[in-house]
């Protein structure tokens, strides 16, 4: 990036970053026509190691880092037809901030006969954040969406804990104009909610998957209770028409993508027809 553009995505605020993806059928494969970015947000090559008809992503944010007043930005689109899989080459980490506030917003739309699955590594909230988070999805009838969102309040590593600040979250999946989810929370750092059975349960970790585009069937649904809790925490699998979702509560990252991940295996063959491909940055 230019110096010109790296002062014209900077405000005095912060980062301000879009990036514009769409993905669709070209000569039988999945292909990204159109990728536009501005500040901080790229993509990197397309990779395809499950063959054309599935396109694998890798969202960069090169700072590393969401602080205060940064603003991220990020649309999808498949067309009809089309399968894109976007992932993270690593952790998001949002700032503590000494008041303004960090944003990210994702939307999405999903044709019909095509599918999404949005796969990004986990998000470690500092103490003292200032943040939202909100992500939207469209369906078309006969579009498919699998996503998680993990979070770890505080960087336990370090021993810190979220004495302070505050974290807002909303997610809302449409498909064809009829709501199927709608899940927003507001945690704020050092209230009882946190430590109460009835809210965390002083677990830092908590998760959230969800499989959007069919009603679930009764041995899917049994399929995904029987994964094995993973220790120390807290699951559930509910099923409502149009989607399935998962939720993890613990004391780990890893041990969250671990179950989301057994999840994935049962669901994507079921959804998409395809069995589980490990995103290569993974291993890395």
């Amino acid at each position: 990036m230019s110096a010109d553009a790296r002062r014209q995505a900077q405000t005095s605020c912060g980062w301000q970053a879009r990036l514009g993806l769409a993905c669709a059928v070209r000569l039988g494969a999945s292909r990204i026509v159109r990728s536009q970015h501005a500040g901080p947000l790229s993509l990197q090559k397309a990779l395809y190691p499950e063959g054309p008809e599935v396109c694998h992503c890798i969202v960069l944010h090169p700072p590393g880092g969401v602080a205060g007043g940064d603003r991220l930005e990020i649309e999808i689109r498949v067309e009809p037809g089309a399968r894109l899989l976007v992932t993270t080459p690593g952790a998001g980490k949002w700032y503590r901030s000494g008041g303004p506030q960090a944003e990210q917003d994702v939307a999405v739309q999903v044709g019909d006969a095509a599918s999404l699955e949005w796969l990004p590594q986990e998000n470690i909230v500092f103490d003292g954040v200032q943040a939202r988070m909100r992500t939207t999805v469209e369906l078309a009838e006969g579009g498919h969406f699998i996503g998680w969102e993990v979070l770890c309040l505080g960087r336990t590593a370090s021993g810190e804990h979220f004495t302070q600040g505050r974290l807002r979250t909303r997610t809302e999946i449409v498909q064809a104009g009829r709501r199927l989810w709608g899940d927003y929370a507001r945690l704020d750092g050092g209230t009882r909610l946190l430590q109460s059975a009835a809210g965390l349960a002083g677990r830092p970790v908590m998760g959230t998957l969800l499989a959007a585009g069919r009603d679930p069937e009764r041995d899917l649904v049994a399929a995904c209770r029987g994964v094995a809790t993973p220790d120390g925490a807290l699951v559930g699998v509910t099923a409502l028409p149009g989607i399935l979702a998962a939720r993890y509560l613990g004391p780990s990252t890893e041990a969250a993508r671990r179950y989301f991940v057994s999840l994935w295996r049962i669901l994507r063959p079921a959804l998409m027809q395809r069995d589980v491909c490990m995103p290569r940055i993974w291993a890395t």
